[in-house]
């Protein structure tokens, strides 16, 4: 009797455990894909914003200006745009109080752009989390599946007087694929985390090296 190992005649007739487990793998694996695509286009932006943004604060001109001209943007802002904002926002705020001491406005701005950049990075680390959880479990998820195939087809081993290869491989096989399912999510949920946490660490520093130099730019003009 000629048997029937291809994938979909495996997987069709597996036990319901290593069915859900599979099933498990691929959902996370889809979603692993998507928040791929999506993290990788959010940091390609981040960097091109950052780019034109740098190129626009370096250009010499009139900061008021130019946080005139961001303040008035309909369009959403993100990064270095967001970082200085909210610094040359609280920075003019106290200056036009009169009477605040220069160290209490630089404070008082520097503690607004912490707090922009903390966010920024937040919004940078969504979903590596996620890429990360998919990347560490689920070899040990499709490891699962193929222990339980395996020691169900064993098991039914135990049922009969002469065991053969025959009766064994399709249990085994179905099994095995559970391991390469876990494998398949994992492989790429890995690379993407690690290019992503390198990706998102340069655009921190890079955020980081801003608020120094804006803060000194400010320190310059408070005194």
């Amino acid at each position: 009797m000629e048997l029937d190992l291809s994938i979909i005649h495996l997987v069709s007739e597996a036990s319901l455990l290593v069915q859900i487990v599979l099933g498990l793998l691929v959902l996370a694996s889809m979603v692993s894909w998507k928040m791929i695509f999506s993290k990788a286009r959010e940091l390609r932006d981040a960097r091109i914003h950052a780019d034109k943004f740098e190129d626009r604060f370096w250009s010499g001109g009139d900061l008021s200006v130019l946080y005139n001209k961001l303040a008035t943007r309909n369009s959403d802002r993100t990064g270095m745009e967001v970082i200085f904002e909210a610094g040359f926002r609280e920075f003019a705020r106290l200056r036009k109080q009169g009477g605040v001491q220069s160290s209490v406005v630089m404070e008082g701005a520097q503690r607004a752009m912490r707090i922009a950049l903390a966010r920024e990075v937040d919004n940078l680390e969504m979903s590596l989390s996620f890429l990360a959880t998919v990347g560490s479990t689920s070899p040990y998820v499709g490891l699962f599946g193929t222990v339980w195939g395996i020691m169900n087809s064993f098991r039914a081993l135990g049922n009969v007087k002469q065991a053969t290869l025959a009766m064994v491989a399709p249990g085994i096989s179905e099994a095995l694929i559970a391991t390469a399912m876990g494998l398949l999510a994992a492989i790429p949920a890995v690379i993407a985390y690690n290019r992503f946490a390198n990706d998102v660490e340069r655009l921190v520093n890079r955020y980081d090296t801003f608020v120094e130099e804006f803060s000194n730019i400010l320190q310059r003009q408070a005194h």
